[in-house]
């Protein structure tokens, strides 16, 4: 494992200081665009299909092409994230909806499988649950989650129905909070690049313990690699087998938590809105919410996707182990993520 003790200055190293003006982030779609994406998703569901049965090669959607292109480099060698808007969900049944965002994930990237179950589109949405049970993962509570990233190259989210209350999101480049942990505690940047200990809450890969011992930050090839999750990682602690974390790791994490914190963008999510990330760059946090409604239909409800990019990076070795980075490690390996 190689050890990074120099900054790194690429477009992915931002400041949320410096982006407060969401016109400089958002990605505005043009009506041909969207009249083009609905069309297509309604002749399908109108055949009988579904987002399951939907491929690559049951869209055309010519419009996106430009938008497709500009959207993978922004990911892959730009800021790392980018928020599309003007998605009319408020005309839009749930299967539509569905349809839709299964539609542009198909042209950004291939869709990768989020759980054990290899279930590829996740409701993210309150369950009643805390993590308090065993195996529920933070996004089927209503609890704040900390700064965290998921799983293969970069993740897509739609706001389908935002909260009564709270759920408000943030963003922070996970390059730029470590060249200031670098230049703050360099023994402490060291700590971060050794293995930690994170519950896989069920997700495990096959054959794996019921944890998985990661790094943080992973540099390989010229690049630096985040998987943080601070809650499993305490999570963590209630395996027998799992060491006790040392005083040098928590302070580690805890300027982790505060440097993301200072760095972070925060926006809210609005109803129409997707916001698109990269899983190495970019980490990702959510205020707790409340839904009031009485019916559930009516509840805080986003849609999910984790995908693979066709322009995607190498990978660290010991991803492959990971059952968030798995299936990306995989495609690289196999030749399969590009066109």
């Amino acid at each position: 494992m190689s050890l990074r003790t120099v900054p790194l200055n690429t477009p992915a190293a931002w400041h949320g200081r410096d982006l407060r003006s969401r016109q400089a982030w958002t990605v505005q779609l043009e009506a041909e665009q969207v009249t083009q994406l609905q069309q297509e998703a309604d002749a399908l569901l109108a055949r009988g299909e579904t987002w399951q049965t939907v491929t690559r090669q049951h869209l055309t959607l010519p419009s996106w092409d430009g938008l497709v292109q500009d959207l993978q480099h922004e990911l892959e060698g730009g800021r790392g994230f980018a928020l599309i808007s003007d998605l009319p969900v408020d005309e839009l049944s749930l299967e539509q909806a569905r349809l839709m965002l299964w539609g542009i994930g198909l042209r950004v990237g291939y869709p990768e499988p989020q759980d054990a179950a290899g279930n590829l589109l996740h409701d993210v949405r309150d369950t009643g649950k805390d993590l308090k049970s065993d195996n529920i993962r933070a996004y089927q509570t209503n609890l704040p989650i900390n700064y965290h990233n998921d799983g293969a190259d970069a993740f897509m989210l739609l706001c389908y129905r935002s909260a009564s209350s709270g759920g408000a999101s943030k963003l922070v480049s996970a390059v730029a909070v470590f060249n200031e942990i670098l230049r703050r505690r360099p023994d402490l940047a060291a700590v971060l690049q050794e293995p930690f200990d994170f519950d896989a809450r069920g997700q495990q890969r096959p054959g794996a313990p019921a944890y998985q011992r990661v790094p943080i930050y992973n540099a390989h090839e010229g690049l630096i690699n985040v998987l943080y999750k601070r809650e499993y990682i305490d999570l963590g602690q209630r395996f027998d087998d799992v060491p006790a974390l040392k005083s040098e790791q928590v302070e580690a994490l805890d300027l982790m938590d505060e440097v993301c914190d200072e760095l972070a963008l925060s926006f809210h999510l609005a109803p129409g809105e997707i916001v698109v990330a990269n899983n190495y760059d970019v980490l990702h946090a959510r205020a707790a919410f409340q839904d009031q409604a009485t019916e559930p239909v009516a509840n805080r409800h986003m849609l999910r996707l984790w995908f693979s990019l066709p322009n995607g990076r190498a990978l660290p070795p010991v991803f492959e182990r990971t059952r968030e980075f798995h299936y990306s490690y995989a495609r690289r390996a196999s030749g399969s993520a590009s066109d």
